[in-house]
């Protein structure tokens, strides 16, 4: 950007440096919280088969050329979770990774395309826990940063408060005045038309290509992801079964999965599954995202046969990914995401 300093400079770089330090003592009361637990942290390969197969995920696609010349397509990985998954099949019951991810077309104050993830796993425990787990985190960074509040484009946040725990249906009711279970089937399959009639009469703008999926999101970003995590952070749970590939349905209610994901001053930090172990279903339901993938972008991306393989035997599982340098951005009070990176991707 014309007339703005590189991020080395000297005088950059010292304005720079007290968030930097304030994410290194995060990452490390982090892997002390998880060691005091008996946890394991993992360090996978960033290059796969797969680099995940969810509809809206960008990858960096490579290949990897053998001693024979002989081309093989890999992926930088969006997440570890595959192998993560893989490592639970194996036979590992707690286990976390503190690591860079990378995503393609996703730049702007709160994406940059190599960022730092958090990820991990309890065999056997609910995704209830992860909840606790989350809300321990916020208090954390908090504490380490110095933080008595996390800010974000004017919101504010208690990072100690017990978070408040809504439901997508409870959400699309109060923000948006929206049925949204009576759009959906006990079955997972959903009424698109019934969805439609909800955003008109929501004064959302609607397009005739539109399918229930882009409805949802668009009542998600337009409506509720606004208002959520403001004065506390909002544990939003219950997520529609077809806006959870990765996640098991509820036992409580067959219309909706065992998803929740975590807000803080407008942000997402967290996503998180009571995870899927039918392998069966899995493929199904990466099948269907990856024709979703090709109508929108005209690609799709092999599915990791070996991870298939590995959820047939995985145990029941809970699983989350936190977006790290979010988390230090809000308990640093950044404004963008670079600021907390130590050595941004040029761009």
């Amino acid at each position: 950007m014309t007339g703005v300093s590189p991020w080395w400079t000297p005088h950059v770089h010292a304005d720079r440096r007290p968030r930097l330090m304030a994410r290194n003592a995060i990452a490390a009361a982090l892997r002390g919280w998880f060691a005091d637990r008996d946890f394991i942290e993992v360090t996978t390969s960033a290059l796969q088969v797969s680099p995940g197969n969810e509809a809206h995920l960008a990858a960096f696609a490579t290949e990897a050329i053998g001693p024979d010349t002989a081309r093989q397509p890999l992926y930088l990985h969006t997440s570890p979770e595959f192998a993560c998954k893989k490592l639970l099949a194996a036979g590992e019951k707690r286990i976390f990774s503190l690591s860079a991810v990378y995503r393609n077309r996703e730049r702007g104050p709160l994406h940059h395309p190599e960022f730092t993830m958090l990820e991990w796993y309890r065999v056997g425990e609910t995704y209830e826990r992860l909840m606790a787990d989350c809300a321990q985190f916020l208090a954390l960074a908090a504490e380490k940063a110095g933080a008595k509040s996390f800010r974000f484009r004017g919101r504010e946040a208690d990072p100690f408060a017990e978070p408040e725990r809504l439901s997508v249906a409870e959400a699309f009711t109060r923000y948006a005045g929206i049925d949204l279970l009576a759009t959906v089937s006990p079955d997972g399959s959903t009424d698109r038309e019934a969805l439609h009639e909800g955003l008109v009469r929501a004064g959302l703008r609607t397009a005739p290509d539109d399918n229930w999926a882009d409805l949802f999101s668009r009542v998600m970003v337009e409506k509720i992801e606004p208002q959520l995590g403001q004065g506390r952070a909002t544990i939003l749970y219950g997520y529609p079964v077809s806006e959870a590939a990765l996640a098991r349905p509820s036992a409580e209610d067959p219309h909706v999965a065992e998803r929740f994901e975590l807000y803080c001053c407008g942000v997402e930090l967290a996503n998180a599954f009571g995870e899927l172990t039918d392998a069966a279903e899995q493929r199904r339901r990466f099948e269907a995202e990856m024709d979703e993938k090709e109508r929108i972008y005209g690609e799709r991306y092999p599915l990791d046969e070996d991870f298939l393989a590995a959820l047939a035997m995985m145990p029941q599982a809970s699983g989350s990914a936190l977006g790290f340098d979010r988390l230090v951005m809000l308990a640093t009070g950044a404004a963008r995401i670079d600021d907390v990176i130590w050595a941004p991707v040029a761009g």
